[in-house]
């Protein structure tokens, strides 16, 4: 298909630049309890509100590629919809789809897991332990056992994240308990199987964006050294940490399971090790620790010679991991790439946290530029800490370039993500989401005084809900009150509410945007090239600007 755009009939280009704000993990709920969104002060937003067309979008389930609607949707996904201009099947679907039909099993990788292993040594899985269904979901874990069984594997131990977060904050045992069931059955079938360490998913491995590798150090030593606390069931380590260190799940301090001082499953050579988390950016560097025969970020003291797998290629450009078990989501010719092909000049800017999802995911899965020339990615470097004590992060360093960006006159598209929304909002602080919520609002406040000097578009959005709902509600809408401290239970995930579309246009007519309840965040990229004067092309659903 040819790159090459139309222009647009009726051309809505403004004289300065599109500009696209996600305001990340930011939804619209019908229910005050719990909303931070709704409680902020931001006189800025509410302005807009009152003085731009908007709507609400859909940000989760079908619309983003995922299995169903009643799937939250994620940062992740939700960007390669907006730069993708269509859906595209995600993750959880992916996958769902090549264990169901087999695919997975008759892959080379699987076949090299199970060649790896057939001498007797351990299968080890490591992963986010839950159904959340946003960077992993605990049926393909169980799947692969059973599979792995059923070929003749005699050893297999088990390394659960803690999740807390995509789940509600403290159902680790609500997981656990079932599975050690589950693992009774598979121990009746002649496999030596059992859960060999484990800790809280924002302690240990699953870091991002290079933003704090010692998570990533904690979690080599904990799950392939078996260096850690030591306890005699992961069910002991919860109850004792909760007890202990009264934090939520993906909190917890890192354990190993032991017998007779020994831990039970550290990695050997010889051994195999499945990473069975679907999502990318939070699975990259842990890969890394395993694949990379050079390696000085930390001493890993001893690199096992295993065969690692991914569930996916977390980064196609990197070819991070090596091996993986499912083909990423093959989304071609994203927004950028029809940009770049037509001499458009781009920008794209956010802190860390975020930074990978305006310039990898934004361009379908794809390290680096399809046009040196043409795209400026900026990274600010995100703080190192739990975003409830800086509630702020970096939202008015990230304003502060983007306002130079459009008053510069080199741009004609520029992209920022506001990490806030959805860091802060999985501390589960109401107060802290709030106040992140108020800080950003008078950044977007200098953004829109920016456009309007520049005579460009402000396109306002979120890419999916959190800090919305930041409390456990029950059936009646009322806050769920914990037992202990009386206080209502802390929500710390996505959730499936819609998502704002702001379209403001300073220095033109206000802008009709299209009723259909159907429209997400696919329908972006079409929106975008509609204000900068061109025609969709075929592969793109429609424009929300009429």
């Amino acid at each position: 298909m040819s790159l090459t755009l139309k222009k647009s009939a009726a051309s809505l280009k403004p004289a300065g630049p599109v500009v696209l704000c996600i305001m990340d993990g930011i939804g619209y709920s019908k229910n005050p309890a719990g909303d931070a969104y709704a409680a902020a002060y931001k006189p800025n937003l509410d302005w807009l509100h009152a003085n731009a067309p908007h709507r609400s979008i859909l940000a989760h389930g079908l619309a983003v590629g995922l299995p169903s609607d009643d799937d939250m949707g994620n940062s992740e996904v939700g960007h390669n919809a907006i730069g993708g201009g269509r859906v595209v099947a995600q993750g959880a679907k992916l996958v769902n789809h090549a264990i169901a039909s087999g695919e997975m099993f008759k892959g080379t990788t699987w076949q090299q897991l199970m060649t790896q292993v057939s001498g007797g040594s351990t299968l080890h899985f490591l992963g986010l332990f839950s159904d959340g269904n946003v960077h992993a979901h605990l049926d393909h874990l169980k799947a692969m056992i059973n599979q792995a069984v059923k070929e003749g594997t005699r050893k297999i131990r088990i390394h659960a994240l803690l999740d807390g977060r995509d789940v509600g904050e403290t159902t680790a045992l609500d997981y656990i308990l079932p599975f050690e069931d589950f693992l009774s059955g598979v121990r009746k079938q002649g496999c030596d199987i059992r859960i060999a360490s484990g800790g809280g998913r924002m302690f240990l491995t699953m870091d991002r964006y290079n933003a704090d590798w010692s998570m990533v150090e904690r979690g080599w030593k904990t799950h392939v050294l078996g260096q850690g606390r030591q306890f005699n069931s992961a069910v002991e380590a919860v109850e004792t940490f909760r007890a202990e260190a009264k934090v939520i799940d993906q909190n917890l301090p890192a354990f190993v399971i032991a017998e007779n001082g020994k831990p039970v499953g550290t990695i050997e050579d010889g051994d195999a090790v499945i990473f069975y988390n679907f999502r990318g950016d939070r699975s990259i560097e842990i890969s890394r620790a395993f694949d990379e025969e050079t390696f000085t970020i930390f001493d890993r003291q001893r690199r096992p010679k295993v065969f690692y797998a991914g569930m996916m290629e977390y980064d196609g450009d990197l070819h991070i991991p090596k091996h993986y078990l499912v083909n990423p989501p093959a989304i071609s010719q994203p927004l950028s790439e029809f940009l770049c092909a037509n001499g458009v000049r781009q920008y794209a800017i956010s802190e860390t946290q975020k930074y990978g999802h305006v310039t990898y995911f934004f361009n379908g899965n794809r390290s680096g530029k399809f046009n040196e020339t043409l795209e400026t990615f900026v990274e600010i470097p995100s703080d190192v800490c739990s975003f409830d004590t800086r509630p702020w992060m970096k939202a008015v360093e990230i304003t502060d370039a983007t306002v130079e960006a459009i008053t510069s006159g080199k741009y004609d598209f520029v992209r920022l993500n506001y990490p806030n929304g959805d860091m802060v909002g999985h501390t589960g602080d109401f107060n802290a989401a709030r106040i992140s919520i108020e800080v950003m609002d008078i950044q977007i406040g200098r953004l829109t005084a920016a456009v309007k000097k520049a005579g460009g578009v402000l396109v306002v959005i979120a890419d999916h809900g959190n800090a919305d709902e930041m409390y456990e509600l029950e059936k009646n809408g009322q806050p769920k009150i914990d037992k202990a401290s009386g206080q209502p239970k802390a929500k710390t995930s996505h959730t499936l509410n819609p998502v704002p579309c702001i379209v403001y246009n300073p220095s033109g007519d206000a802008l009709t945007l299209s009723d259909d309840p159907k429209l997400g965040l696919a329908n972006i990229s079409s929106t975008v090239l509609k204000l900068l004067g061109y025609e969709k092309p075929e592969i793109y659903v429609d424009s929300i600007v009429k």
